[in-house]
């Protein structure tokens, strides 16, 4: 599967080349990550591997989740269309960005779904093969990345074993950004993880609190990580960390204030739930048991535009392509 992705792929990123952009705007859009962040990836993958793409409806659109996810609202926010980086061998062209997040991917180069899938390291990696020689990527373009769940989340895989410390999951996460930064990115959005401990697979069993201390040990690295590349001398990063911790957090302990009114079990294990109408869907904070519905995606997505502001950049004024 992976060799017809990334054959096909190389080909297309070859005609490549960045988008003209004015110095304060963004034209470009890429992300990496995992099934938190995939817009049909896996889906379009293991459709042409197999003639049945994952996740499989009820799922919507080859999204882990039941609509859109955060990726998805915060693309619409700046008025960017991102494309899945497994269309591109489908003949169609980027438009405004590339969406190379993979569900399953670890921050390695393992992939907990399919091995034969990408992982955070080739991701980074693609990417790297869309710069020219001697030539740096487009400055005016946004680099989200959120990874890190599935380094610790307890697996079905046979090929990985999670993490019980986060050194190696910080150090590849630090690895990714700095391989984008060497190839001239600028402006990036980095998610932290909310209480793995927290989530309906894990938070009625033995280990909730063990991920809840590791979930936290992540997030305080990954500040650190962050906080000593945005200061490098002459670096002129922007970096701005997503707190899902704490909007998750939040959330568990108001969720009338964000519409919710089940904060610890999946909807899709409610039939009730799953064949009602959005607005019970929307009343719940994960769809499976691992993934959050797109109310709560929303909720992500919101909280990502805001962090942008930070950036003290406006978005492009573009029509959303379809």
């Amino acid at each position: 599967m992976k060799k017809q992705i990334l054959s096909t792929g190389f080909v297309l990123f070859s005609f490549l080349s960045p988008l003209k952009a004015s110095a304060a705007t963004f034209t470009q859009m890429y992300v990496f990550g995992d099934s938190l962040s995939d817009t049909g990836n896996v889906f379009n993958a293991s459709l042409q591997a197999t003639g049945t793409g994952l996740p499989p409806e009820p799922y919507f659109n080859g999204r882990f989740s039941n609509g859109p996810n955060w990726v998805d609202y915060l693309a619409e926010d700046l008025k960017l269309n991102p494309t899945p980086v497994t269309a591109l061998g489908l003949g169609i062209p980027p438009s405004q960005g590339i969406n190379f997040a993979f569900g399953g991917a670890t921050t390695g180069l393992d992939n907990t779904i399919d091995p034969n899938l990408l992982g955070l390291q080739q991701q980074v990696g693609l990417f790297t093969q869309l710069v020219p020689a001697n030539q740096a990527a487009n400055p005016d373009t946004l680099y989200v990345l959120w990874a890190g769940a599935n380094d610790y989340l307890p697996t079905q895989s046979t090929t990985f074993t999670p993490f019980n410390t986060p050194e190696t999951t910080i150090g590849n996460l630090s690895f990714a950004l700095n391989t984008l930064v060497a190839v001239g990115a600028k402006n990036f959005l980095v998610v932290n993880l909310p209480e793995l401990g927290e989530l309906p697979l894990t938070n009625k069993t033995p280990i909730s609190g063990s991920l809840n201390t590791l979930t936290s040990l992540h997030n305080t690295e990954l500040t650190a990580t962050i906080n000593a590349l945005s200061s490098t001398p002459g670096s002129d990063l922007n970096i701005n960390l997503v707190d899902v911790n704490s909007l998750f957090s939040d959330i568990r302990s108001n969720p009338d204030q964000y519409g919710f009114t089940n904060v610890t079990d999946a909807c899709i294990n409610n039939l009730t739930c799953v064949f009602g109408d959005q607005s019970k869907q929307d009343q719940f904070v994960f769809w499976d048991n691992l993934h959050p519905t797109t109310a709560a995606h929303k909720q992500i997505g919101d909280l990502a535009y805001k962090a942008l502001q930070a950036l003290q950049l406006e978005p492009p004024v573009l029509s959303c392509q379809s």
